[in-house]
């Protein structure tokens, strides 16, 4: 069974990058296979059974899906469990989502025009309504105030240490780094001005991105492919008998995330827990593989 870490990502997926920044603080050697930034995804979605969005991390036939079940997985494996991260997982879907739609509307209000079709066409379907240049330019200003007031408070939580929780990084400065590096990167004529007199922000932000991404060596979806297929799933975690849904092992489900992207991806329920869901898939040409999502975001419901 191959431990191999692999990574289907794009270099310009902001949520890739709190993936490959925590496999940097980890030090994990890591294969890169770089997949298409819109659909189709014919080396991808085989391993999912639909979830198209980025990034998905594979370690043999254990298939994650989501940043949130990919860092987890991350950590588990650096002898870290979720319980310690204490409300770094909260300030995650912070940026997930709040801060990350703050980051789109700076973005997307600049750069807009420019985008072209084929990827406004992709998005337009991904998040189930229209992609509107002129909106989003309208809605610049106001968001980028939001913006700069969230950035407000990553400089406010470092007046007691190096990092969001001390004097080491953990997930919460990995999930907040994600809009301050989307930001940079694409707008940085915006993002100077976004944190100006922001001393500790800046200096925070030249810590994390000095962690690196750790050791990365390119790999082909073909070969990605063939690693599903020469392996089986791990063991899985434990089931929780007190589950709310009170759906058991081998119940027929589907899982959907509850914001955007919401194609529901069909599977056996193989176990559910506060964390994580995971299913199983039978897949012609792969065999069986097994699909994990995090509990936070993800609707699991019965198939009748």
């Amino acid at each position: 069974m191959s431990a191999e870490i692999i990574l289907h990502h794009y270099d310009t997926s902001p949520f890739s990058e709190k993936a490959r920044v925590l496999l940097g603080l980890h030090d994990l050697s890591w294969r890169s296979v770089i997949q298409p930034t819109i659909m189709p995804k014919p080396d991808l979605v085989p391993l999912t059974g639909g979830y198209r969005r980025a990034p998905v991390m594979q370690i043999g036939a254990d298939i994650y899906c989501d940043s949130q079940a990919i860092m987890a997985e991350i950590r588990r494996r650096a002898g870290v469990q979720p319980a310690d991260e204490g409300l770094g997982w909260a300030v995650n879907l912070w940026a997930d989502r709040v801060f990350f739609q703050s980051s789109v509307a700076v973005i997307f209000g600049e750069l807009g025009a420019s985008v072209p079709r084929a990827f406004i066409e992709d998005r337009e379907k991904l998040m189930g309504r229209t992609f509107d240049v002129e909106a989003m330019k309208a809605a610049a200003a106001p968001m980028s105030a939001q913006w700069r007031s969230q950035a407000s408070w990553i400089e406010a939580a470092l007046s007691g240490g190096s990092f969001l929780t001390g004097e080491a990084p953990m997930i919460a400065d990995v999930a907040a780094y994600m809009n301050i590096w989307f930001v940079t990167a694409f707008t940085p004529h915006l993002a100077a001005p976004l944190m100006a007199g922001f001393d500790r922000l800046a200096a925070w932000r030249g810590r994390v991105q000095a962690i690196g991404h750790g050791p990365r060596e390119e790999m082909t979806p073909g070969e990605a492919l063939a690693a599903a297929r020469a392996c089986d799933p791990a063991d899985p975690p434990a089931h929780d008998p007190d589950d709310p849904l009170d759906l058991q092992p081998g119940a027929e489900v589907f899982v959907a995330a509850d914001d955007y992207g919401r194609d529901p991806i069909a599977g056996r329920l193989v176990a559910a827990n506060r964390n994580e869901v995971v299913i199983a898939r039978e897949e012609k040409d792969l065999g069986r593989l097994h699909v994990h999502f995090p509990r936070v975001g993800y609707v699991v419901t019965a198939r009748t």
